[in-house]
């Protein structure tokens, strides 16, 4: 290796290689590497390991710190810059570009459509060819400038007649309508027509000689219209010039209209009234006075006033009381409590405000609320139609007081005194009780009704946002333009196409351009990503991925893998963290990192193409890829009782197409199907939230469904999800699982303790006492630079260690509180074996896979994958009661063939001990070791959202024709 990196090999002056020389961060082994440059590089090895901490820590940090300092120092300040990695040197770097999972946008603000910038050029698109449309009559509205309104008015024969008719004008008439459909009496306005030289006019349809306009009486409260006759002449090219006269002098006396009267003669050379045209100058409806902003992009954007809705300012939802969190259980009475945010003691205020709404109204009581009538309800919750004044006697210390007021009912008193409270503590309470609801005036769609009144291809903005990228893709594909639309934008259109396809490619057909950044998955956000950097066409850059397939069913891996091969072709370097087979087998170099995880890992075991790796004896990955080591399939599934179970009936939520689900009880089921088939609305967003509001009185509303039978079967249900552990430095895997009371406990116990009357609070790094009071127990200081990134430095008091010297002077095995908590899981269930209450915890962490971790690793340090297990090892330490409700979100992520080995075997251990888990996956080797599974689909979006088939895994594995899981399960299936 030493011979390899005191050389970089060039060619034409370019580095061929990536040398790294002495690597240190975090666990790292001081590793020499030497990687080849424009290849595809993929960095695996069991969890916590290392990739990470050498690709984002070392590689991709150091490339950002070479550009940032090759800023001035002004732009730095601006910037921030990042700290030297522990390395001793890095050669042949390239610009580096993270694409990790950590960067999902959490602001309300970004969608799909804002992030991949395909909306900034649909508002370029609108606001250029848009066709705007009267709000009343619906009619297409026009711009048109003076030579446009004569040609029309030439063409009037043609368009008039028909499609194969022709009338034959003799003369036209043009007049000004200066009044349209508005009071008054006008005696003024029609006077300064005739001294302006006008003779005639139409007043409510009547001719009249301006010269007896002082006889005209009109109704002052009465709507009128007032047509101006400017002049009237025959229809032909000798009298262009004339025409083009009188429309301008029209234009300007009604301020930008002109109405076209036509006349045709007969046999009996009478003329008669052919038809009627009226032109607009700007853009407004020539029929009703409602008149147009001009079409710019600021008014198809949400996040401009310009565009976006007033009443949720472009937010598309409000947060509002809902009625269902208010009152939770229907069957209770107002007595009981069955309005949720009052109690209804009669010795507090709420309590006899709402006895005495009660005896005012006549609302019993003691009626369960689903039995009261709507009307009584409405009172209770938006007050009565009429303010009636309400007599209240309420007992203070002074005595009893009677007083009067008006009831507005419970939700309008809590709305307003959210708007009105300053108190936080308040505003977190009321929040309780309420839910993001689409927006009562735009319904949800951001835009003000004047953007959404604007067309292309007959489809407004929003309509075109809630297509998937799929159908989107198509309706641009099969778009019409005229030729000057075309010339306009087509530019604009090609490009919107075209990130369109990356989406298409990166296996996110299935999402609209509408959907909320927030609400996608790490993996999803980190392939928007992916595709905006393929849009970029940069060259020379060296991309760093974390698990770009998480989240993403096998049929779409192989259109990931050639999305990253294009990235790479088009002369990139690409280092993917990755633990999917067929992205390694696709490797052009691969790197296993290893042996163990945390201290035990930190080398590079093996190194070279995938073929090398594999054949490679020392390589964990290598034993699992050539199949010398497998994941079982178990030789016997768990039998399936079809009369017991859990069934969602009609469920509709989102892309659900009514669909009834049955998910057995006491055995291991997968719910699988290509990304965006449903699975997560039906077992998160419907399952879960049902069943925790019917069984522990949650208040998230769960999705629409009719509803859920056999609760009664099951007593607990638990969402395992990947959400954080702790938003603070100061969460961590101890304070977590509760190991940390129990190790303060034995601490306080300890001889010294004793002597010195320290309690458990003592040990605590959270409160005042036993620790360090010049870093209040963070262990670090935070020192603020002007030119460079915050550096943040050991207390120089504590040394790190969090606590003051006396609380450091207590020992317990010769070891200190701070000592603990720098073991590792593994290191400390050996050093608590005898003590069962700290022993037993940190075992099944160690059985999850996460023996590497410190007691007191910051929780914000942690992977999803990794806060998702511990949440996991906690419910796992708790004492089994067996009927409880496991749901798992693909608790795969950022797993190795061993780690998956374990969880296997824990979640079977769960099932064993009479539980039921459920896990949305799609994993192969956890799907083919279920005893059940439900397949949806059979596409993403609109194409989804059905049951394709259901049973073990053998019986899905014949319906490859129908199931897309099923084709490539019926492959690992036969690996048997």
């Amino acid at each position: 290796m030493k011979n390899q990196t005191d050389k970089i090999e060039n060619v034409d002056g370019f580095a061929r290689q990536i040398v790294i020389k002495g690597a240190r961060e975090h666990n790292l082994k001081n590793i020499d590497l030497v990687l080849p440059r424009g290849k595809f590089i993929v960095f695996t090895g069991i969890s916590g390991s290392g990739k990470s901490t050498l690709a984002f820590d070392t590689i991709f940090a150091e490339g950002q710190r070479r550009y940032l300092e090759s800023l001035s120092s002004y732009a730095r300040q601006f910037l921030g810059q990042m700290d030297k990695p522990d390395v001793d040197y890095i050669e042949g770097l390239s610009p580096t570009i993270s694409i990790d999972q950590k960067s999902t946008s959490h602001n309300p603000r970004s969608t799909v459509g804002t992030v991949t910038e395909i909306h900034d050029y649909l508002r370029l698109l609108f606001a250029k060819i848009g066709r705007p449309h009267c709000p009343v009559c619906g009619r297409e509205i026009t711009q048109l400038s003076v030579d446009e309104i004569v040609d029309r008015i030439f063409d009037l024969p043609n368009s008039l007649g028909g499609k194969n008719k022709k009338i034959k004008i003799s003369q036209i008439e043009i007049l000004s309508p200066i009044v349209r459909s508005r009071k008054g009496e006008y005696l003024a306005l029609l006077d300064d027509m005739f001294r302006r030289g006008f003779s005639r006019a139409i007043v409510d349809g009547k001719r009249i000689q301006l010269e007896n306009h002082q006889d005209l009486k009109l109704e002052k409260n009465k709507k009128h219209n007032i047509d101006v006759v400017v002049d009237r002449l025959d229809l032909n090219e000798d009298n262009i010039s004339r025409i083009f006269e009188g429309v301008e002098k029209a234009l300007r006396l009604s301020e930008g209209l002109v109405k076209i009267f036509c006349w045709e003669k007969s046999s009996q050379k009478e003329e008669k009234n052919c038809g009627e045209q009226i032109y607009n100058q700007k853009l407004s409806c020539p029929l009703h006075d409602i008149e147009f902003p001009e079409l710019e992009p600021r008014l198809f954007s949400f996040n401009s006033p310009f565009g976006a809705c007033e009443s949720c300012e472009g937010l598309g939802a409000k947060k509002e009381i809902d009625p269902a969190r208010l009152i939770p259980d229907k069957n209770k009475t107002i007595a009981e409590g069955g309005i949720m945010p009052w109690s209804y003691k009669r010795n507090n205020y709420q309590g006899t405000l709402l006895s005495a709404v009660c005896a005012h109204f006549r609302i019993p009581d003691n009626k369960r609320i689903r039995d009261l009538k709507k009307e009584q309800l409405d009172i209770l919750l938006f007050g009565a139609e009429e303010e009636e004044l309400i007599r209240i006697k309420y007992h203070f210390r002074s005595g009893n007081h009677v007083y009067q007021i008006h009831w507005k009912g419970v939700i309008n008193w809590l709305e307003e005194r959210y708007r009105s409270t300053s108190s936080e503590a308040v505003r977190a309470d009321i929040e309780k009780y309420m839910s993001q609801k689409p927006c009562s005036t735009c319904q949800g769609s951001r835009y003000k009704k004047e953007a959404l009144l604007v067309t292309v291809g007959e489809k407004n903005i929003f309509e075109v946002s809630t297509l998937s990228i799929r159908n989107c893709q198509d309706f641009f594909a099969k778009l019409k333009l005229s030729q000057r639309e075309e010339m306009i934008a087509g530019r604009i259109l090609k490009e919107i196409i075209t990130r369109l396809e990356f989406l298409n490619n990166v296996g996110l057909d299935y999402l609209t351009l509408h959907r909320a950044a927030y609400s996608l998955s790490g993996g999803e956000s980190q392939r928007i990503r992916l595709a905006s950097q393929i849009g970029s066409q940069l060259v020379g850059v060296l991309y760093i991925l974390d698990e770009p397939s998480i989240g993403l069913h096998a049929r779409d891996n192989t259109k990931l893998i050639e999305t990253l091969r294009h990235l790479q072709k088009i002369g990139n370097t690409l280092i993917v963290i990755e633990h999917d087979e067929e992205t390694m087998r696709s490797a052009d170099w691969l790197v296993d990192i290893g042996p163990g995880a945390g201290k035990h890992g930190g080398e590079v075991i093996s190194q070279g193409t995938p073929e090398q790796v594999i054949a490679d004896p020392k390589s964990l990955t290598g034993q699992y890829l050539r199949g010398e080591k497998t994941i079982e399939i178990p030789r016997l599934r768990r039998t399936v009782n079809r009369k017991k179970n859990i069934i969602v009936k009609n469920a509709s939520e989102n892309n659900l197409k009514n669909i009834t689900v049955e998910f057995p009880l006491k055995v291991f089921t997968c719910v699988t199907g290509v990304s965006g088939s449903g699975k997560s609305t039906l077992v998160e967003d419907t399952l879960y939230k049902a069943l925790a509001h019917k069984l522990h009185r949650a208040l998230d509303v769960p999705g629409k469904h009719q509803e859920i039978l056999g609760i009664e079967n099951i007593n607990k249900v638990i969402m395992i999800d990947q959400s954080p552990i702790g938003r603070t430095p100061r969460s961590n895997p101890a304070t977590y699982t509760g190991l940390f009371t129990h190790i303060r406990e034995l601490f306080a116990q300890a001889k010294d303790a004793r002597l010195r009357g320290y309690g458990p609070g003592r040990f605590s790094f959270n409160v005042n006492g036993g620790r360090c009071d010049n870093c209040q127990g963070e262990g670090f200081l935070k020192i603020e630079m002007q030119f460079m990134p915050d550096v943040y430095l050991p207390c120089d008091v504590c040394q790190g260690q969090r606590y003051n010297r006396e609380t450091l002077q207590v020992r317990y095995k010769n070891k200190t509180i701070a000592d603990v908590l720098a073991m590792t899981v593994s290191e400390a269930r050996e050093f608590f074996a005898n003590f069962p209450k700290i022993h037993d915890p940190l075992a099944v962490l160690e059985d999850v896979g996460l023996g590497y971790i410190e007691l007191g690793q910051s929780a914000t340090t942690l992977s999803g994958g990794e806060a998702q297990r511990i949440k996991l090892a906690s419910e796992l330490s708790r004492r089994a009661t067996g009927d409880t409700f496991y749901i798992l979100d693909e608790p795969t992520t950022g797993l190795h063939f061993e780690d998956i080995q374990k969880l296997l075997v824990v979640l079977n251990r769960l099932v064993d001990a009479g539980n039921t888990v459920v896990v949305i996956e799609h994993n192969l080797d956890v799907i083919k070791t279920a005893d059940w599974l439900i397949d949806l689909g059979p596409e993403g979006g609109e194409g989804g959202g059905r049951v394709i088939v259901t049973g073990c895994p053998e019986e899905v594995a014949k319906y490859e024709k129908e199931s897309h899981t099923a084709k490539y399960l019926k492959q690992v299936l036969r690996r048997k």
